[in-house]
């Protein structure tokens, strides 16, 4: 039986600021030693060159190290996954994930959260796009699964990964091996990793077979429901979370899902909240959440058509402003209404999570004792 999990979100003030973590330790909330993995937004461009993800990562690191037990080579194995870039009224924040020890809160036969983590083998730039990479990135969804106790696929949640993406470095170590990569524009690696991972992600959970190559950001009808891919240039393997809820572990948080079928689905938010365990109204408002939202994790996408609701918009056209950063901003508006906190996590780069145009939606909630 996996150990119950404490769940708590923090602000971060400002690009290395990891206060919040320490904060949380200090007070008892967790322990170091027993955190296991953080999702987080950070504020810069959410690019391939976006060294905030950097910063925050080795923020969050040494605060590890120094109020834990743990060495930097071990904290260096717990999965923190940044998403870069917080457009319009997003905040910058950090979700983090600890156990507690067994026997420090009541079973209960209702299902509560549970976290389990895998790092994959390492992932080549020629297979960045194929197949490859969608095999690996499905076996280390399995061990996560078998971490986290979980062995009904259904009651896995959210799978939140970070996934190399292609640098001109890394392309010319393929070519270098007599090997081509399916892109050499290192941008549209982003969105191609984030694909990838994803089909990955569906074929771990049985919600689809195994694609061939040439349906990666081509056959859009193919999509995991809990998958939240993000991709940089800070590592070569496949980080994989997997949230989901188990019977008899207790605790106080509970995990559902669903999609948005657009961009401006304020219902899949909710639909999503509901899925947690959530009683609302039928037209609900932020103020029913009564404190008891933890936090949401979106993934969002232009629709390949450049319409949504039979209205077209500029997004794919606009020149100035590339489409990942308007979306982006647009869904955190959305999820910022419905939530009554901009402090979410909402991240750009969706292909095959979610359908097109829209993206999958994962709620924590504290259910109480």
């Amino acid at each position: 039986m996996p150990e119950p999990i404490e769940v708590r979100k923090v602000p971060i003030t400002h690009v290395s600021d990891a206060s919040g973590l320490a904060e949380l330790i200090d007070a008892g909330v967790m322990e170091a030693d027993r955190v296991i993995a953080v999702v987080g937004k950070t504020e810069g461009n959410g690019g391939v060159n976006d060294y905030t993800r950097i910063i925050a990562d080795r923020a969050f690191r040494e605060v590890l190290v120094d109020r834990g037990t743990r060495t930097p080579e071990e904290v260096k194995q717990v999965p923190i996954v940044w998403s870069g870039g917080t457009d319009g009224v997003l905040s910058p924040h950090a979700t983090v994930f600890a156990t507690l020890p067994a026997g420090s809160v009541e079973p209960t036969d209702e299902p509560r959260l549970s976290v389990g983590f895998a790092m994959s083998e390492p992932i080549l730039p020629e297979e960045i796009g194929r197949r490859g990479m969608i095999e690996k990135v499905a076996a280390a969804v399995r061990v996560g699964m078998e971490r986290a106790g979980i062995t009904d696929t259904a009651d896995v949640h959210y799978v939140q990964t970070k996934t190399p993406l292609l640098t001109i470095h890394t392309i010319r170590d393929a070519k270098a091996r007599g090997r081509d990569v399916w892109t050499e524009n290192t941008h549209e690696s982003m969105d191609l990793s984030n694909g990838a991972t994803g089909l990955g992600v569906a074929v771990a959970l049985g919600e689809i077979a195994m694609p061939a190559d040439d349906a990666v950001l081509h056959d859009r009808s193919l999509y995991s429901s809990v998958a939240s891919c993000s991709s940089g240039v800070e590592l070569d393997q496949a980080q994989v979370v997997v949230v989901g809820n188990v019977r008899g572990v207790g605790g106080r948080y509970r995990i559902g899902h669903s999609v948005m079928r657009d961009a401006i689905d304020a219902d899949g938010i909710w639909s999503a909240i509901r899925s947690a365990g959530l009683s609302l109204p039928e037209r609900p408002h932020p103020s029913d959440l009564d404190g008891r939202l933890v936090n949401v994790f979106l993934k969002c996408e232009v629709s390949q058509d450049g319409v949504v609701r039979g209205r077209r918009n500029a997004m794919l056209d606009d020149s100035d402003v590339h489409w990942h950063r308007q979306i982006k901003a647009a869904v955190g508006g959305v999820t910022a209404s419905v939530t009554g906190d901009p402090a979410a996590f909402v991240s750009v780069s969706a292909a095959h999570q979610g359908p097109d145009g829209g993206g999958p939606v994962a709620a924590i909630v504290d259910v109480g004792e």
